[in-house]
């Protein structure tokens, strides 16, 4: 049935591509750069670094309605945006295991593709089941065919402003090709935002360094284990970043109550949403039963209503180490 389906899906994208006639309306369109991004950080940074010039290009996220990027799965109309686009930009885990297949669909034989896990290389990090965690099912994208499966990675590379340095270094050298006319321009965006993204950083290991406690817990997804990595801190966590779980065990609440209180820690964490019962059951479990249920952004949920209200990566990691700083006291 899958096959049948993949099969009816490249008909309907040949179709498609086959009507994309070249109107006056495309013709003018095709002189600008034509860029698409899957989520949100990479929409930013695509956009610091054009600068005054991002107006002139036609820049396209595709997580625009708060789906979560493991669980999306793109429109034939996405499909036909990647085929036609001089830059794509995706993450490159298990969750975005429908790219090749869309790929396989480009008409623009001189399209740039930057895969962030494959730019990082060997600093990507494996998905961990730390103490406490409790065991999770992850959304499967592969054949059913496939009983087993490889070592999953840690997608959320994003949440490491380290990462995002060597990331928008990539995203500029793409887009100095692409537009050779003004590569310098690109250049000294992505050197000037570099030096906001390092100013950042050591804000964020200042206040670790500082900090009262050096361990997080979250009653939550924990997606920010590259972040926690950077400064050298310790988390505890209800599940792994990539979990499709919802619903935590007794033995998870138990563990993650029990270590509240042997930590003193003042904090529990949850990642952006409003629902944090879980984390919220935790804390009716412990002894002190006072701790404060904080949220730090992981940046899946962003949509371009928030771009419109101002926000951009370094303003959510900026509140993010607000957080991080009341949370490790």
């Amino acid at each position: 049935m899958k096959r049948i389906f993949s099969a009816f899906l490249a008909l309907t994208i040949i179709a498609s591509l086959l009507c994309w006639n070249v109107t006056p309306a495309r013709a003018e369109a095709a002189k600008q750069l034509s860029i698409v991004t899957t989520i949100f950080p990479e929409y930013d940074w695509v956009r610091q670094i054009l600068g005054d010039k991002f107006p002139d290009a036609n820049v396209t996220m595709l997580l625009d309605n708060g789906v979560d990027l493991h669980s999306y799965q793109p429109t034939v109309d996405d499909i036909v945006k990647i085929a036609t686009c001089d830059l794509f930009i995706y993450v490159g885990g298990e969750s975005d295991s429908w790219v090749e297949d869309a790929l396989k669909h480009s008409v623009n034989k001189d399209m740039k593709v930057i895969n962030l896990l494959e730019v990082l290389g060997d600093s990507v990090k494996a998905e961990e089941t730390v103490e406490g965690m409790q065991e999770t099912a992850h959304n499967d994208n592969e054949d059913d065919d496939h009983e087993e499966h490889e070592e999953e990675k840690d997608e959320h590379v994003w949440l490491s402003l380290r990462n995002a340095k060597v990331l928008c270094n990539a995203i500029s050298q793409a887009l100095q090709a692409l537009d050779p006319e003004n590569e310098d321009v690109y250049a000294a965006n992505a050197e000037a935002y570099e030096k906001q993204l390092s100013a950042l950083d050591e804000k964020y290991q200042e206040a670790v360094d500082n900090a009262a406690y050096k361990t997080l817990l979250f009653g939550d997804r924990f997606p920010f284990r590259y972040l926690t990595d950077d400064y050298g801190l310790r988390y505890y966590a209800a599940f792994s970043g990539c979990s499709a779980e919802s619903e935590a065990s007794f033995d998870t609440i138990h563990f993650l109550a029990k270590k509240l209180d042997e930590l003193g820690l003042p904090c529990i964490l949850t990642i952006e949403g409003t629902q944090h019962r879980i984390a919220e059951t935790i804390v009716e479990n412990t002894t002190a039963k006072n701790q404060k249920v904080l949220s730090m952004d992981s940046m899946q949920s962003t949509t371009l209503k928030d771009v419109a209200q101002g926000i951009t990566y370094l303003s959510v990691m900026e509140k993010n180490l607000d957080v991080l700083t009341d949370a490790l006291g």
